[in-house]
């Protein structure tokens, strides 16, 4: 019990309850008067937002919480983790590894000086001024791996990207001054990518001799996009790694303090990581916070005090740490450690110093900071101040590492060989990327029984189990579907697919905004009981493959970035991301451009991922029709992916099988897979398909008219997606035999030659029109009118659709069905410019 001297000379007793009121005042609000930047400028005390006791209590919790250590942990709403850290943070912290830590700092430093003066001009984004990151991530991994981690996954941008890969990651310093040198020659000729975007792979060793195998993914300059990715990548090694993989499995991401917003992609994976489908076991997030954004101050980037306060609207802890005190660091990284493997819960740790150069070398930063950078010019590097704090002359290692690194960089300039700094994971041996080959398209129906014994197996429910009456009613029908009594729809070819997969042994991951019950009410993939609301999900019984079908949070990047970097690492595994409406997808438009499209080019990553993009005009307006085909078309080269418009289930059913097998097994190849799914043609009769259509055959990248052949035919209508159906009811309205309708389901890889076996079956006379339901300047039409003109010959290729537009669609459901009818009257008119202008003077007269 303590006492207190009062002024007379008496002893008072002084209650713990009086020491608890006092401790806790600066548990909530010690931060705000920590000492957290080194060059004391933009972080000065604020005042608590209450009343400061003095006396010794005060003195003691001050030494706690106000220090170069400040903790933010107090809106944690769960006691026995508020009560952990706190026990954290009011005690002395252990004895450091003093050598360990100044030899990582060494390290750091003089591997961004031996760059600067070998390659002065050149862009490294330089890790000088927060070089305490290299012995953070060192106590991290090694408290870690006594926790039982044997991998960790880190996301990282570009500042500090090489020196981590040289000093923690392991890679050979030759390797990164090999990059320097540009010995690669595909950085020069349009592959590949510069060297602070790429990624690696290496090994760690703790002291104690425990390893873990690291993994840096590869990340492109946009901010924060790296995240998701390193969590998906993370879910689906830990999934690999059986029932303890989260605790064997460490996602670290790092962050600059200005990006740490991003696009808003961060704020969306602190709450995805948290989620049942997409929980990783706690990530240990870190801020290397240099107190400037490119060329913005704190409060130009910040609307608070920290750049973290985004995470204080999670339960999760915040510690700030003075990155000119690495003892203090590492107490934290220690802490973080074992937070998250204690509670398997997110930390944040917000590491304050400086950048010594500008944004990029090339940068002058004394132009916007001058006062800041007179100071940085004649602040020591931070080795020099640990050293002389812990009383040790490091000027012999500081030589020892200079020269290691110089020969290393000599080394580099004799090479010609390109250095590879990541290798594949051995789970990658039986997949690989490249060009799309014949022998991967096989034959994929299945045998009338088998088709029978999956309908089954996907309608079975546990007994007592209370379905919905609409679902009941049609699983009844998808049983009549199986035995050939009635015509197969999407969501039941679909099922069955997936069942014939997972019965082989393929696993199965779906997700997104509605993926369980299907926005359209068409896939009912996952059932819940109407009288309890438990769920149950067939597919997950037909056989012990793993199958995980969830819906997601209204995110699409983020979801769709943590989906891409699951199937890096599970190339055994359909995943598939399905958006809500296809147009949604513009919202994870840079996951999309900088990994889907390009990561097997730039960094030779290879992605199975499959894009489900509901597509298609039915009057539903701007922003639930156009899953913007263009702009994947754009995007397409180098079979880069596979880009399918299917108008029967039976043809999505051969896809989704087809992504998986090739050859005479397994399909070895890996490509993203982009699907404009239907909506109308969901339950469309006409669009349905016999259960002869699923039993035998394949894929079909184009479908010729079998009905309508020979030197009848005059006009030749070629299509992709639903507005074929159009089309058909039209011919079939007018009665004209002369016309044939040829459907092309795929688009990337342009079957050219099988295009052109079908058109041969036609008079050379008959006229081609290209015919869509998009604008002129959107959909297919530019993209199929360059990949025709080789086959085209003198004939011309015309287009029927809508005129040029800003917006995809129209807004009224009246003004659609209207320019619907003009275009399907176009098609078959013999003027077919002179009926949308008709059609547009008759709306303008109404």
């Amino acid at each position: 019990m303590a006492t207190k001297t009062q002024g007379d000379g008496r002893v008072a007793t002084m209650e713990p309850e009086q020491r608890e009121a006092v401790f806790d005042i600066f548990r909530r609000w010690g931060y705000l008067q920590a000492s957290l930047d080194p060059l004391g400028q933009y972080l000065p005390p604020e005042p608590f937002p209450t009343p400061v006791p003095e006396g010794e209590f005060a003195a003691e919790a001050r030494k706690y919480y106000c220090g170069t250590i400040a903790a933010e942990f107090m809106h944690i709403a769960n006691p026995e983790q508020r009560h952990w850290l706190q026990e954290q943070m009011e005690q002395a912290g252990p004895q450091q590894d003093r050598a360990r830590i100044l030899t990582d700092l060494i390290r750091a430093d003089i591997f961004e000086q031996v760059i600067q003066s070998r390659y002065l001009g050149t862009k490294r984004f330089s890790l000088e001024g927060l070089t305490v990151l290299i012995p953070f991530l060192d106590q991290v991994l090694a408290s870690s791996a006594e926790l039982g981690v044997n991998t960790a996954v880190v996301a990282m941008s570009h500042r500090g990207r090489l020196n981590v890969m040289t000093n923690t990651i392991g890679r050979s310093p030759a390797e990164i001054f090999a990059k320097f040198e540009d010995v690669d020659p595909r950085s020069v000729l349009g592959g590949g990518d510069v060297k602070y975007h790429m990624g690696a792979t290496g090994e760690f060793k703790a002291p104690d001799g425990r390893a873990i195998a690291l993994h840096l993914v590869s990340n492109p300059s946009h901010l924060e996009a790296v995240d998701p990715v390193a969590l998906g990548r993370s879910r689906a090694k830990q999934t690999r790694a059986g029932e303890h993989g989260q605790d064997e499995v460490l996602p670290i991401t790092i962050h600059g303090d200005a990006a740490f917003a991003g696009q808003g992609i961060f704020a969306e994976c602190l709450v995805l990581g948290a989620l049942h489908g997409w929980d990783v076991g706690g990530t240990v997030h870190v801020i290397v916070n240099n107190l400037l954004g490119f060329t913005a101050l704190p409060e130009e980037s910040n609307a608070s005090r920290f750049s973290s306060d985004l995470a204080k609207r999670l339960p999760i802890p915040i510690f700030h740490v003075n990155a000119e005190d690495p003892d203090a660091v590492m107490r934290v990284a220690a802490i973080a450690a074992e937070y998250r493997h204690r509670f398997h819960s997110d930390v944040v740790v917000d590491l304050v110093g400086y950048r010594r150069h500008g944004h990029s070398e090339v940068d002058d930063p004394t132009v916007t900071q001058p006062r800041r950078y007179a100071i940085i010019k004649d602040h020591p590097q931070l080795y020099k101040l640990y050293a002389e704090r812990i009383g040790v002359d490091p000027e012999a290692e500081v030589r020892a590492v200079q020269a290691e690194f110089l020969d290393d960089q000599k080394e580099a300039t004799k090479t010609e060989d390109r250095p590879v700094l990541a290798q594949l994971p051995e789970y990658w041996s039986a997949y690989h990327g490249g060009e799309l080959r014949p022998e991967d398209e096989i034959a994929t129906g299945l045998p009338v029984k088998r088709v029978a014994e999956l309908a089954r197996l996907t309608t079975a429910v546990p007994e007592g189990f209370h379905v919905h009456p609409k679902v009941k009613k049609l699983f009844e029908q998808r049983l009549e579907m199986a035995a050939g009594t009635r015509a197969f729809d999407y969501g039941m070819a679909e099922l069955t697919a997936f069942a014939s997969l997972l019965t082989a042994g393929t696993p199965i991951r779906l997700t997104g905004q509605d993926s369980q019950r299907g926005t359209f009410n068409q896939r009912h993939a996952v059932l819940i009981d109407v009288e309890t609301e438990t769920r149950y999900t067939p597919l997950a019984h037909v056989s012990d493959t793993r199958c995980e079908i969830y819906n997601s949070m209204l995110s699409e990047a983020a979801v769709l970035g943590f989906e891409y970097g699951y199937s890096r690492d599970a190339p055994e595994t359909l995943v598939l991301w399905e958006a809500q409406f296809g147009d949604f997808a513009n919202g994870a438009q840079i996951i999309i451009d900088q990994f889907i499209v390009s990561a097997e080019s730039k960094w030779n990553q290879p992605s199975g991922l499959v894009l489900l993009l509901p597509h298609g005009f039915e009057g539903q307006g701007p922003e639930h029709s156009s899953a913007r085909i263009e702009r994947f078309l754009q995007l397409c080269a180098e079979n880069n992916m596979q880009i399918c418009n299917c108008t029967t289930p039976a043809q999505y059913f051969h896809l989704l099988r087809r992504q998986m097998y090739g050859g005479k097994d397994r399909r070895g190849i890996r490509k993203p897979l982009i699907v404009f799914t239907p909506k109308f043609l969901l339950r469309y009769p006409k669009a349905a398909s016999r259960l002869e259509d699923l039993t035998s055959g394949s894929f079909q990248e184009v479908i010729g008219d079998s009905q309508h052949l020979g030197n009848q035919i005059r006009r030749v209508l070629l299509s992709s997606g639903k507005v074929y159906y159009d089309l058909l009811n039209k011919r079939e309205e007018l009665g004209r035999g002369d016309v044939a309708l040829i459907r092309i389901e795929q688009l990337y890889p342009f079957p050219l030659q099988r295009l052109n076996d079908v058109l041969r079956r036609y008079p050379e006379n008959a006229e081609l029109y290209w015919v869509q339901e998009e604008p002129e300047n959107m959909g297919a039409w530019n993209y199929v009118e360059e990949q025709m003109q080789s086959i085209v010959d003198k004939r011309e290729l015309r287009y029927v659709g809508r005129a040029l537009a800003a917006s995809p669609a129209a807004g009224a459901h009246k003004v659609h069905h209207d320019q619907q009818e003009a275009l399907s009257e176009q098609a078959f008119s013999a003027n077919p410019k002179a009926v949308l202008t008709a059609r547009r003077l008759v709306r303008k007269k109404r």
